[in-house]
């Protein structure tokens, strides 16, 4: 049984910074990307990053220069750094792995304020 494990939200003031981080745990095989999504209130789940098994990332324009996807492969682990945060940046956030299929984790609040 695949489990993904979120951590690292919170509250925090506009300009501040958030890390967040999901461990996979279970058998996964052949995991070809790790990811984040994020779905704020009356909105659809919208994509923010995403980094290959070989180490490439990408992101969406609105948290371009700001976030920052990294992945420790021994670990099957996924982290999302936060930096500059704004309030329209309040979401739960996601994560996603793919691998033979793909997984979600159960979601993380993160909350900036004004």
């Amino acid at each position: 049984q695949v489990q993904l494990v979120e951590s690292g939200g919170g509250l925090v003031q506009a300009g501040g910074s958030l890390r967040l981080s999901c461990a996979a745990s279970g058998s996964i095989f052949s995991i070809s990307r790790m990811g984040w999504y994020r779905q704020a209130p009356g909105k659809q789940r919208e994509w923010v990053a995403v980094i290959s098994s070989g180490g490439s990332t990408n992101y969406a324009d609105s948290v371009k220069g700001r976030f920052t996807i990294s992945r420790d492969s021994a670990k099957n682990t996924v982290y999302l750094q936060m930096n500059s945060l704004k309030p329209e940046d309040t979401a739960v956030y996601y994560c996603n792995v793919v691998g033979n299929r793909a997984y979600w984790g159960q979601g993380t609040q993160v909350t900036v304020s004004s």
